[in-house]
């Protein structure tokens, strides 16, 4: 069997599949999050230990041989480690927004663009960049005594094979050369980091590899460290051409478009990630919240998630008035645009209004949203879509009409799917790929609904830009 690991925000998971991509078991835990003042961490040891958890349970469960595991997990943020991979304090995640005036002292002289300029990523405050930047001033002791600042992932890569190593995925945001593949030393002079170089992990081009030590799986097992969730979804949800791209409606909701075209111009926002193919690139826009803003309203109004199909269709298209901007992470937004002071707005309420009509509301500010974001990172061809959202037919269908396309509906575990294809890869062994990222269905946008929803999108858009103006005074 092959096993995929996806290390997410609040969710652990291994999945086990067959040659032909069949899966055989998935296993998972939750992880905790810590928010305080703009500060969200994670554990460490937490995260380690449910990685461990999952890989136990699922190799008890299915006793086939392991062929062969895949890591892949969220990005950005901080994770510092000593020597022996072990943690020197807790991970700061790519939600934390403690690096916001940082990073808007850098908006405002020119250094925020110039990054981007450079390698193609916007940084946002839970960017590796301004995340290091801060504690150099606010904790210097904590990089002092770090061996490494690796990203999510590659903690678990080192604590299960003893290899210190990330890939061109993860090192994209923000110290790498799209071009070269190689740290930018400038980046690291711009942002007051040349005297911690020594923290960043060695990049390995192609995926970094090994043998396991133990953590669940059996010793000597081989793995490969790559590519981080947003790249590993692309590789699960078979997108190779040039133009097609993927909506991951998770925690985190982001768009991808597959390009060949490096162009560094333009509004700084998103990122270029690189992949394992040179010359080709993921142009991603992923926004800070997904699923979590729709979670945050249920919630508050206390509906269950089995309510919310329900309610969907209940409601009418414009939510009998009520209006959601999305904008609920407290960082702000960072795709298609950098804004660490947006916040969420909720308009259009009143004494009539129903939990229907909140619940249709926030689906419908995610989608537009997801819209504006696809269009700014260049979708031209088909469109996949992944993720814990895809488990609502009723707002599977509601994106449709609001992006006014068909949507490839690709369910499972696709990071994980996608960490078993690139370790593959890496490793020579020929899967099919037709097979394993065959979509599950084929959701096609109502015309009528798709219509009304531009004219809802030009108004999401004229509301977003005052949001936008407020926040920035």
């Amino acid at each position: 069997m092959y096993v995929g690991v996806d290390v997410g925000t609040s969710l652990v998971k291994a999945a086990a599949f067959d040659a032909g991509g069949r899966p055989l078991a998935v296993e998972s835990r939750p992880v905790g999050l810590s928010f305080r003042a703009g500060l969200v961490e994670q554990d460490m040891e937490e995260v380690y230990a449910a990685v461990a958890a999952v890989l136990t349970a699922l190799t008890a469960a299915v006793p086939d041989p392991v062929e062969l595991v895949g890591l892949t997990g969220q990005g950005d943020g901080v994770w510092l480690v000593d020597g022996e991979g072990m943690p020197m304090r807790a991970a700061a995640s790519w939600m934390d927004g403690r690096a916001h005036e940082l990073l808007g002292r850098w908006q405002a002289d020119g250094t925020f663009e110039e990054v981007f300029r450079r390698t193609g990523g916007a940084m946002f405050p839970g960017s590796p960049g301004p995340l290091l930047a801060w504690l150099d001033r606010h904790e210097p002791g904590s990089l002092d005594s770090a061996a490494t600042a690796l990203y999510c992932k590659d903690m678990v890569f080192e604590r299960l094979t003893g290899v210190r190593a990330t890939d061109v995925s993860d090192a994209s945001m923000p110290f790498l050369d799209p071009r070269t593949r190689t740290y930018d030393d400038r980046v690291l002079e711009l942002l007051g980091l040349t005297h911690r170089r020594r923290l960043l992990p060695p990049v390995g081009d192609p995926l970094p590899v090994g043998r396991t030590l133990g953590g669940g799986l059996p010793l000597d097992t081989p793995i490969a460290n790559g590519p981080y969730d947003l790249a590993a979804c692309a590789l699960g949800a078979g997108l190779t051409g040039p133009g097609d791209g993927l909506l991951i409606v998770g925690t985190c909701l982001a768009a991808l478009v597959a390009t060949t075209d490096l162009d560094l111009t333009g509004e700084p926002a998103g990122l270029y990630i690189s992949t394992d193919r040179p010359g080709f690139w993921l142009r991603a826009m992923p926004a800070m919240v997904g699923t979590a803003a729709l979670d945050w309203v249920l919630s508050t109004t206390g509906v269950r998630h089995d309510e919310v199909d329900a309610l969907l269709d209940a409601a009418p298209p414009g939510a009998n008035g009520v209006r959601v901007l999305p904008y609920f992470a407290p960082s702000g937004e960072r795709a298609p645009f950098v804004e660490p002071r947006l916040r969420a707005e909720l308009t259009g309420v009143c004494l009539e209004s129903t939990r229907g009509d909140l619940v249709r509301a926030v689906c419908e500010g995610i989608g537009y949203a997801a819209r504006h974001c696809l269009e700014a990172a260049g979708l031209k061809g088909s469109l996949a879509v992944c993720g814990g959202g895809t488990r609502s037919p009723a707002w599977m269908r509601l994106l449709a009409d609001v992006l006014g396309r068909p949507l490839r509906v690709v369910e499972g575990e696709v990071g994980a799917r996608g960490a078993v294809l690139a370790a593959a890869e890496r490793h020579g062994i020929a899967l099919d790929r037709a097979a394993w990222t065959e979509p599950t269905a084929v959701v096609r946008p109502d015309p009528g609904r798709a219509a009304y929803y531009t004219g809802g999108y030009e108004d999401h858009l004229s509301r977003l830009a005052s949001a936008r103006e407020r926040a920035r005074h």
